[in-house]
């Protein structure tokens, strides 16, 4: 199935099931070669942005903002087409939302404070600055942004 077509159902459906296909396809997109904890980490960027409110207010405002994750970087006609890497997306994707949901203090984070993140076999971007907070598989993590949270 194309990119454009899942992100078209995404639209469709109801809260909170776009926010979970939003949030499975970021993570199959930018980590479906990386191990689970690499996967969590990229899904805790994308659910820390959310939290900020500087991103959008929804997963799928956050993913979609222009030129911030990779369903608005690669081709919409990319296929998702790898089913066992599809189901692994989403059910790290779902454990995510479900640990996102409690209090701030009981999350079990992967990356704490981080906010961005990069592919290491790209070229280092201009904002990564600093010690990163952590590298996990071929991603290297940061805290870029305020630490200002929505409560």
């Amino acid at each position: 199935m194309p990119l454009s077509l899942v992100l078209w159902l995404a639209n469709l459906l109801p809260q909170p099931i776009a926010d979970q296909v939003c949030l499975a396809t970021t993570v199959y997109l930018e980590a479906r070669n990386q191990s689970e904890l690499g996967q969590r980490a990229v899904a805790e960027v994308a659910l820390r942005r959310l939290d900020s409110g500087r991103w959008g207010d929804s997963v799928c405002d956050v993913v979609t903002a222009p030129k911030q994750f990779a369903p608005t970087l690669v081709p919409p006609d990319y296929p998702i087409s790898n089913l066992k890497a599809w189901n692994r997306a989403v059910r790290v994707s779902l454990n995510m939302l479900d640990n996102w949901e409690g209090p701030h203090t009981q999350r079990h984070l992967v990356v704490p404070g981080a906010d961005h993140f990069f592919a290491t076999t790209i070229a280092s971007p201009i904002w990564a600055q600093g010690e990163p907070v952590a590298t996990i598989g071929n991603h290297t993590f940061y805290k870029v942004g305020q630490a200002t949270t929505r409560l």
